[in-house]
């Protein structure tokens, strides 16, 4: 099915070929490549906007997952009761967030992008991180196992962002 990459900023530049790339190797990994999966990338002012409607936070950050499906398990992927709900929700991207955030870590852009939406992704399909057991086992060990395979088809060095976060 069909991964749409829709970049609705005009901030900082956006290299989709590379991105598209390494989520279509996350797709595969993830078994999930016959679901739609929409993917926007934003501004700070966007991002704010959504983070603050959708989860009453005011501030920026760097990736927000809105899952098509409800009451998600992690060792599961969804069950669509029709064609229409081959669908795995949208993911959008603080892309100027993100970019900030690199040049202040000296943090490879691309790379952090790439990171960005495979945990996104994951959030897509169950997979949480509120509290250190959940993060472990969910998050962290599913982000870790997609991030090899990117790795290993790339030849990239991706690690989780999450791999401090407890």
């Amino acid at each position: 099915m069909s991964l749409i990459l829709r970049n609705a900023q005009r901030a900082v530049p956006l290299r989709r070929a590379p991105l598209r790339f390494s989520l279509d190797i996350a797709r595969s990994c993830l078994k999930v490549r016959n679901f739609d999966l929409g993917i926007i990338c934003v501004s700070n002012a966007r991002i704010r906007h959504i983070n603050r409607v959708y989860r009453g936070q005011d501030s920026v950050t760097d990736v927000l997952s809105f899952p098509f499906h409800e009451d998600l398990n992690p060792s599961l992927l969804p069950i669509p009761a029709s064609s229409d709900e081959y669908n795995l929700g949208d993911i959008y991207l603080g892309v100027e967030f993100i970019y900030q955030q690199c040049q202040k870590t000296q943090e490879d852009y691309s790379s952090i992008l790439t990171i960005c939406a495979v945990h996104g992704l994951c959030h897509l399909l169950g997979h949480q991180h509120n509290n250190p057991e959940q993060w472990k086992q969910q998050m962290l060990e599913k982000e870790t196992e997609i991030l090899k395979e990117i790795n290993r088809v790339t030849g990239s060095k991706l690690t989780p962002l999450s791999t401090n976060h407890y």
